[in-house]
């Protein structure tokens, strides 16, 4: 018998937003003017925090700060996607994503203070806490998806991930499950190019995140991370298409981290500053920005009062964090067990006579 063809696939990319702010007018999606702004407004905010993250982890004010500069497209259209009732199953990066949900930032910033008090909001209960382990959070999410299958709910999971996720047992695991029950889940994988110092190119074979999809029968698709618009249509329709209950999908955000992997990396060992100049011509907002000036939609004083605006949350919201009594250190012994191991028991006792001294 010949040989035959089992298996044939392709993936595809989608590019609307070009870095000279102009657009493919027969593929952008449906949005107001106020939509557009929303998503600049966004993007700004995440910068902003981002910016002010590092300056408070330098003078001693925060603890480790996983920078999000360069991808703050990624997250501010799947923002603009999502609907109350889903599901937002976080990574690291996220903590913009989450802001522009509605999460106050003196909760972001009290997170990566170290107190615990920050992992999760009870008003937010179907956004999951942060997650430091590469790939774990992925599992999360499909479990959510198919658990949102089976009760026949109308709502969906976005779960988050950086490239080098798609290389971790995790992200196999999660996919072949979300893939075989018809799990209600996206995964919104941010190839950032660089597993913290292991370019993309070096941790896996394949020229795109993508194309993994197709062995696990879900649809994939690349789209140009820094480009608002692509990442807002194909988020939105992955939703859709798992709140109807059709199945998972995965969406790779093909975009670049311009600041360090965390505040404890130095990128400048192991990239190059044109790499990263290269990148920094390529900024999401910057885009957005020459597209809404084209279209008279955006004009320096809306920046001014804009950025002002930002800046006056963000310092409420630090000084929220920082007028916070101190969380009890012996709270870290007290909710992981239902009864206490003996040696913990024994450390516990051990804090309470320092703290007390002290």
């Amino acid at each position: 018998m010949p040989i035959q063809t089992i298996y044939e696939g392709r993936t595809e990319r989608l590019d609307i937003l070009a870095p000279d702010g102009s657009v493919d007018e027969s593929l952008m999606p449906d949005l107001s003017d106020d939509d557009v702004r929303l998503l600049y407004r966004n993007m700004v905010l995440m910068r902003r925090v981002d910016e002010k993250a590092l300056k408070l982890q330098r003078q001693g004010r925060m603890g480790t700060w996983a920078p999000s500069k360069g991808q703050e497209a990624a997250q501010a259209g799947a923002a603009l996607a999502l609907q109350e009732n889903d599901w937002i199953v976080p990574a690291f990066r996220e903590a913009g994503l989450l802001i522009m949900q509605g999460v106050p930032a003196h909760d972001v910033f009290s997170y990566w203070s170290g107190d615990s008090r920050g992992s999760y909001n009870p008003d937010f209960p179907r956004i999951l806490p942060t997650s430091v382990p590469v790939g774990s959070q992925l599992l999360h999410g499909a479990g959510i998806g198919m658990a949102l299958h089976l009760k026949g709910e109308k709502a969906a999971a976005l779960t988050f991930a950086g490239d080098g996720a798609s290389s971790e047992g995790d992200f196999h695991e999660a996919m072949n499950f979300a893939g075989v029950f018809g799990a209600q889940t996206v995964f919104l994988i941010q190839n950032n190019q660089w597993a913290i110092s292991v370019r993309f190119k070096d941790q896996t074979a394949v020229s795109n995140v993508a194309q993994k999809a197709h062995a696990y029968g879900i649809p994939g698709i690349q789209v140009d991370g820094n480009d608002v618009f692509a990442v807002y249509m194909e988020i939105d329709k992955a939703l859709k298409r798992a709140r109807s209950g059709e199945g998972a999908s995965l969406v790779e955000a093909f975009t670049y981290r311009l600041g360090d992997h965390t505040t404890a990396d130095d990128a400048k060992k192991y990239r190059s500053e044109e790499e990263v100049q290269e990148w920094e011509a390529k900024s999401p907002i910057t885009r957005l920005d020459r597209f809404m000036r084209s279209r008279d939609m955006w004009d320096d004083k809306q920046e001014e009062e804009l950025i002002a605006e930002v800046d006056a949350y963000i310092n409420e919201e630090l000084a929220i964090r920082e007028s916070m009594e101190p969380q009890d250190p012996l709270d870290m012994f007290r909710y992981m067990y239902k009864e206490i191991p003996p040696h913990l028991d024994e450390q516990m006792h051990e804090l309470a006579a320092e703290v007390e001294n002290d």
